[in-house]
């Protein structure tokens, strides 16, 4: 459930974008920057709380986060303007991450290297279920309630968890004084992740990944909505099939360990998703085409991230014992920059064709190949010292 936090704070108040824009009298980029100021929420929050949950244990840090995210979702459905919004947001963000960051240092702390990938693969069933839901459940409510209702079911929703982990959820990993908040010893300690250059490439794999994705989340709903005039209580249909891709895929993979490596399965999808964005791209210059022609290559781009979000944050997480905080907190740190950049680009530009939208994940899905390449190298020293 703590993984669901991010899809579930993205995904539901998606078909009300094109709304608030209306709403507040507001530039599309402006309503984009409440999408990009909750993903660099996300991206620092998650180096505070990776930190702290390494520190004081899981329990309190996460509940911490949980307190914040509730009081800044009631903030969201009040505020009296974008500006506002956009910086609540941001805030919620901060507390959303707790969640995410948090629920994959226990899986570590619980977990050996092995097992891990079956138990992210489970994480993604939830957080591929979010998507599904989400959408339709914040398209109904935008057409029954208005937009402000999204942010009071986040805040139910927030109320929920908090209730669930406090009661429910146990330590999983105990305070220690080793590692100190000393800003400097902290610094020092994501500086060697930084130098951990397998650690970096599977990280940057996974995080340009979710790159692509965040852009086919940011500008959907416009590409959707504005062009081809989807309703917006129909737009999270579209949304919820490429989500329920993501879970079957993110299932197919515990069946595919029976028989390649992770490292191998990685190989193989990345460079499907390449071929996608290439798709999408080329489709992109044609603003006359189906809309079904475009939904294709999106739904194998984002499918397939249901085989390499698991395999990556696994192979990324292998060697990190007991600083599974901090490297949970820089994983998902690059993962949510990546996505605050894809949602930037997206805005400032001009939706008149999902030229844009395949551009950006074309970029994502070159860098992602590049980034395994290299994790690939290192592998063989050989090749290493060749290039």
């Amino acid at each position: 459930m703590l993984s669901a936090f991010g899809p579930m704070s993205i995904d539901m108040y998606l078909p009300s974008l094109p709304t608030l824009s209306r709403y507040f009298t507001a530039p599309h980029l402006a309503v984009q920057l409440t999408l990009a100021s909750f993903f660099v929420g996300l991206s620092l929050g998650q180096l505070f709380f990776g930190t702290l949950s390494d520190r004081f244990g899981r329990r309190r840090p996460l509940l911490l986060g949980l307190i914040l995210y509730v009081l800044t979702s009631a903030g969201c459905a009040l505020s009296p303007s974008i500006e506002v919004l956009i910086g609540l947001r941001f805030m919620q963000g901060l507390g959303a991450c707790a969640g995410l960051v948090i629920s994959r240092a226990v899986v570590r702390d619980l977990f050996t290297p092995k097992e891990a990938p079956h138990i992210f693969a489970a994480m993604i069933l939830v957080m591929g279920l979010a998507p599904i839901i989400a959408p339709l459940m914040g398209g109904y409510l935008l057409v029954w309630l208005g937009w402000q209702s999204i942010f009071w079911l986040l805040t139910v929703f927030g109320l929920f968890i908090f209730g669930l982990v406090y009661l429910g959820l146990r330590e999983t990993h105990q305070p220690t004084a080793e590692h100190s908040l000393v800003i400097s010893k902290v610094l020092r300690r994501y500086h060697a992740l930084l130098l951990d250059r397998r650690f970096m490439a599977f990280s940057l794999v996974y995080a340009m990944c979710y790159g692509g994705m965040f852009a086919y989340i940011a500008g959907s709903p416009f590409v959707f909505i504005d062009l081809y005039k989807v309703p917006a209580n129909s737009f999270g249909w579209i949304f919820g099939a490429n989500a329920l891709g993501l879970v079957v895929m993110s299932q197919l993979n515990r069946i595919l360990h029976r028989r390649y490596t992770a490292e191998g399965i990685l190989q193989t999808v990345v460079i499907i998703q390449l071929l996608a964005g290439i798709v999408l791209f080329i489709i992109g210059y044609y603003p006359e085409i189906s809309m079904f022609a475009i939904m294709l290559p999106l739904f194998i781009y984002v499918a397939s991230i249901g085989l390499v979000g698991p395999n990556a944050t696994a192979l990324a997480m292998a060697g990190q014992g007991a600083h599974a905080g901090g490297a949970s907190a820089l994983l998902g740190a690059m993962q949510f920059t990546a996505a605050s950049v894809s949602a930037i680009v997206i805005g400032s530009m001009v939706m008149h064709s999902a030229l844009p939208l395949g551009m950006t994940i074309l970029g994502c899905a070159a860098v992602a190949v590049v980034g395994l390449r290299y994790a690939r190298k290192l592998q063989d020293p050989a090749l290493l010292m060749k290039s």
